[in-house]
């Protein structure tokens, strides 16, 4: 038979294919250490016990793997390491494998946890083994982590329509990135966030790690980024606030942050008033099986 060496051949392949998945290091757990204080040692503790597989899955779709070996280290507010870093800084990855976190930093966007920390930490180590250690640009970093860890929903929509409703130029974001205010931080994320998660529709999940692994071979991020994208960072930026800007188009008070507080009060009312009706609803229902018995 003419096709029994080719499909010996498929069969081959696919049996080659499913051991390289097996030694993958997203397949396995990650050679993971923690190293904390006995106070932070809580924090520790949750993250030992963080899974591996999904972040390790989330960062293939994005083009990256999962580093097989991470050291993090917890470290106090009082300690110097922490005074060395900027304030609205929680975490810090070094290399491919290296993390220091601040337990004690954990608020607010885009860092709900100290799990959360952690994974956006790792993003920043597959991307620096990714583009073998040259450099890619702050928001770059930045959004492709909190693309990866939490994603771009809804509620991140609202906090960038409420921070501003103009479409300010790349460069803006990297001068926020730069700055110590918490304020100019929080809208860098949301910046960063909403144009990675605009890239990765328009040109494939995979877009971080195409374009990391590029600057990899020697080209520069800027050269590169337009290769697999067909445009500048600025006109990819200037493409997406755009669609932003659709968003909230049709609303006469759109320039008002007090009209949209006042949007999301009304939703929070109905929500609210939702919940209290399925819960009357859950009430009735036990209450009507009750009776049966």
């Amino acid at each position: 038979m003419v096709f029994a060496p080719k499909l010996a051949q498929v069969i081959r392949s696919l049996l080659l294919l499913s051991l390289a998945l097996a030694a993958a290091p997203g397949a396995a757990e990650w050679a993971l250490t923690v190293v904390a204080p006995v106070s932070l040692e809580p924090a520790a503790q949750r993250i030992r016990h963080l899974g591996a597989q999904p972040l390790a899955d989330a960062l293939v779709r994005a083009g990256l793997a999962l580093p097989p070996r991470v050291h993090v280290t917890l470290i106090p507010e009082d300690d110097p390491r922490a005074s060395d870093m900027p304030v609205w800084f929680v975490g810090l990855a070094s290399g491919v494998g290296d993390i220091i976190i601040v337990p004690d930093r954990v608020s607010s966007y885009p860092y709900g946890s100290v799990e959360s920390v952690m994974r956006h930490e790792v993003v920043h180590l597959a991307l620096n083994a990714s583009a073998d250690g040259r450099p890619l640009p702050r928001w770059f970093h930045e959004g492709v982590a909190v693309s990866i860890e939490s994603g771009w929903g809804v509620g991140d929509r609202l906090r960038l329509i409420i921070a501003g409703f103009s479409g300010p130029p790349l460069d803006d974001v990297t001068r926020l990135f730069s700055s110590d205010a918490r304020p100019d931080t929080t809208k860098a994320y949301l910046l960063a966030a909403a144009l990675v998660d605009d890239l990765r529709r328009e040109h494939g999940a995979a877009l971080p790690g195409r374009v990391a692994a590029r600057v990899a071979t020697g080209v520069p991020f800027a050269r590169a980024f337009e290769i697999e994208t067909g445009e500048t960072p600025a006109q990819a930026a200037a493409r997406a606030w755009r669609r932003y800007r659709q968003w909230t188009g049709w609303m006469p008070l759109a320039t008002s942050a007090s009209a949209l507080w006042g949007l999301i009060l009304v939703l929070a009312f109905v929500a609210f008033f939702m919940r209290l009706s399925k819960r009357a609803q859950r009430r009735r229902q036990r209450d009507d099986e009750e009776g049966l018995r």
